[in-house]
């Protein structure tokens, strides 16, 4: 039978676990939150996205669209452990969201569709996940869908992810034959007594029918058990039997050295297979004393490194990676504790800021609901009110220990729109509500157009733009005009050139000002950025003006080298020059440095770079032609075209710049049965055609 929440209120480091919920849209995360949520005991009422209920999905545009757009964290208990959990959302415009949680989390169930198997924001999803080493549950959802295929989905993760999917279970049927699973490592069968939501199941012996599929399926995932614990392995290929306890280590452990993937299956919607997934998070998943000590950086020694162990004793380490505007509590600060304790009413220090900050108020938050807590602790995932200065991947600690700890990457935005106020009241209200948008997600930035005196708003998609223009409506009383999106494009140079610059300024009766610059700047691989060397000597040019000439030129590429646009993936060498023992100073070289850049990009052939993104069309068979010469009109280039539960899926690049109104095209093409996703992929040079037409834009002559 199921089992039930815990009455436990709190539980040691051992039996804690921070995880995330993570998959592409659309694919059922936040509908195995709920469920999640709903069996563990925390909520009495099972929240639907379809009818924007969603206990988790608690923005007023999550429930109107029916997806997630912001991480939303909450704690549950099960078989006496806590269970911090963050749901993400599943659209590549919100991607930041998914990485910021995952810098913080200690392990992650990732939720593939058993139709769309391993789909574009998956792939995204789990490369974020390999790159912080977060240990992996799978859970192949939406098995009762027409075109369910586990063994498909297993097939597409070793593909497609390169990772090493291990079955814990395999369905026990499909479609709407789906009543079950097969619990390989117990060798029972689990079966649904309905699709109502009490989720009662019976455990019964393995169907006749499945004996043979279920016997390979066992011996493989004894042989990988086998793998991950030596003191297995002599045992196993010498014929004994493994118990299941023998083999749960040992996955365990396989799991956590991120060697293997267990998967696992069910259908949330229809309450199936939602409580051996919670027993598997406590299983497999790894409790923060299972992660190795994070790595921090001594502010006041350089170059030391501090190991902060997850333990209550220890100094205090936290890192800020979210933060938040609630229309009660005020501005919300989340944090996840590594070392130490915080409890409430005490000041911490801010290294980043260089200052004290009180935690007057801490919450353990429940979506856009909290608890107040008296404390927080070494793996802890909670949130402060009212606090004014940390941004997003600030550390906290203690003010005997300061330490800096790896700060959280953020995507650069690739479409920007104009936005202007209605009003001379929304004028005054605008400025305030986007600087506060801005703290809350760093993938969103605002400009201000040198050309125009325009203010725009750059984002991760027409979506992302989208809801924080509903946003500033709804939740700021901002009304604005809002400009057509255009793509953030990017410059860069494609070969060496030297640039040579003297700033002199010479003023009669007062000090003057000389600074020399030879420079050679050169292109870089596509992503490196800035790079700067200097291999002058400090007899020819000391190091502060040095380091005033580096400052510059990372101020200069900001505003580009041909067009306007920031510039990228440019690297700098300073290669001569010279300095006045009496004039010289850091003003006269940053001068000279700005000056020799421009004198060296204008030998340097300058271009533009526009994002180009990776496309994935879903579609019937009927419309793929009309599909794949739409895309090659757009300057798509098609990468291949595979079959996915009776549909076509076609696979292309394109430019951002010929996606603007994609989704209404495709829908009337296709009788609105094709789908698409995209997300970025990188920046590459533009068309003849097009750098002609962006010169032409900004006056330059061709």
């Amino acid at each position: 039978m199921s089992s039930g929440p815990s009455k436990l209120q709190g539980s040691p480091l051992a039996r804690t676990r921070n995880i995330g919920i993570s998959a592409h849209i659309d694919a059922g995360k936040t509908t195995t939150t709920e469920r999640i949520l709903y069996y563990t005991g925390k909520t009495h009422k099972v929240g639907e996205v379809h009818e924007g209920t969603a206990t988790m999905d608690w923005m007023p545009q999550e429930q109107e669209r029916g997806i997630t757009i912001t991480a939303a964290a909450t704690t549950c208990y099960w078989h006496d452990h806590t269970i911090n959990i963050i749901d993400t959302p599943g659209h590549v415009d919100f991607t930041i969201e998914v990485e910021r949680s995952l810098r913080v989390l200690d392990g992650a169930i990732v939720v593939f569709c058993a139709v769309g198997g391993v789909e574009p924001q998956s792939e995204t999803v789990w490369r974020q996940a390999d790159k912080y080493r977060v240990p992996r549950i799978a859970f192949v959802n939406k098995m009762d869908r027409v075109g369910a295929d586990f063994q498909s989905v297993l097939a597409q993760m070793k593909d497609r992810l390169g990772t090493r999917p291990i079955a814990l279970q395999l369905p026990w049927g499909a479609e709407d034959t789906f009543v079950g699973v097969i619990d390989l490592v117990r060798n029972v069968g689990l079966r649904w007594k309905d699709s109502e939501v009490s989720g009662k199941y019976e455990e019964c012996p393995v169907p006749e029918e499945m004996l043979a599929a279920v016997s390979r399926s066992r011996q493989a995932l004894f042989e990988a058990a086998a793998e991950c614990d030596e003191s297995l392995l002599e045992r196993y290929l010498s014929g004994d039997e493994l118990s299941p306890e023998e083999v749960t280590r040992a996955i365990r452990k396989g799991t956590l050295a991120l060697m293997i993937t267990p998967v696992f299956c069910g259908a949330s919607f229809k309450n199936k297979g939602v409580q051996p997934l919670l027993d598997a998070v406590i299983e497999y998943l790894p409790s923060p004393l299972e992660k190795p000590p994070l790595e921090a950086h001594s502010v006041k020694k350089e170059g030391e490194i501090i190991l902060c162990k997850p333990d209550p004793t220890e100094p205090l380490a936290g890192l800020v990676f979210k933060i938040m505007t609630d229309p009660f509590v005020g501005q919300l600060t989340y944090v996840r504790i590594y070392s130490g304790k915080l409890s409430s009413g005490e000041v911490f220090w801010n290294p980043s800021k260089g200052k004290r900050e009180r935690a007057n108020r801490i919450l353990r938050m429940h979506a856009n609901k909290s608890q107040e807590l008296t404390e927080a602790v070494a793996g802890d995932i909670v949130a402060i009110a009212g606090l004014k200065l940390p941004t997003t991947g600030d550390t906290i600690c203690s003010e005997g220990r300061q330490l800096l700890l790896e700060k959280i990457e953020f995507p650069e935005p690739v479409i920007s729109i104009a936005i202007e106020p209605k009003t001379k009241a929304d004028g005054e209200r605008l400025g305030q509500a986007l600087a506060r948008l801005a703290v809350e997600d760093p993938s969103f930035r605002i400009f201000q157009s040198e050309d125009t005196a325009q203010t725009l708003i750059s984002g991760m998609g027409e979506l992302h733009l989208e809801i924080i223009v509903d946003r500033l409506k709804r939740e700021f009383k901002v009304d604005a005009n809002v400009g057509n999106p255009s793509v953030s494009y990017r410059e860069t140079i494609t070969k060496d050139a030297i640039g040579e610059a003297k700033f002199v300024n010479q003023i009669p009766g007062s000090k003057g000002q000389y600074g020399h610059v030879v420079l050679k700047i050169e292109p870089l691989t596509r992503g490196e950025n800035f790079k700067f060397k200097n291999l002058v000597p400090e007899t020819q040019i000391p190091k502060v003006f040095a380091a005033a000439v580096e400052n510059s030129l990372k101020e200069s590429i900001s505003g580009g080298v041909l067009a306007g646009y920031p510039a990228m993936d440019i690297g700098f060498t300073l290669t001569g020059g010279s300095f006045s023992e009496t004039d010289s100073s850091e003003i006269s070289f940053k001068i000279a440095a700005t000056m020799a850049f421009k004198d060296a990009a204008k030998k340097a052939n300058p271009t533009i770079l526009e994002p180009i993104m990776s496309c994935e069309v879903v579609s019937p068979q009927e419309f793929v032609g009309g599909v794949i010469g739409d895309l090659n009109a757009r300057g798509g280039r098609i990468h291949g075209m595979t079959s996915r539960g009776g549909l076509q899926v076609i696979s292309a690049e394109v430019p951002l710049a010929k996606m603007f109104g994609y989704s209404t095209v495709l829908r009337s093409s296709s009788q609105g049965r094709a789908t698409f996703s995209m997300q970025f992929s990188q920046y590459a040079q533009v068309s003849d055609s097009a750098l002609a037409e962006i010169k032409r834009r900004a006056g330059i002559l061709i």
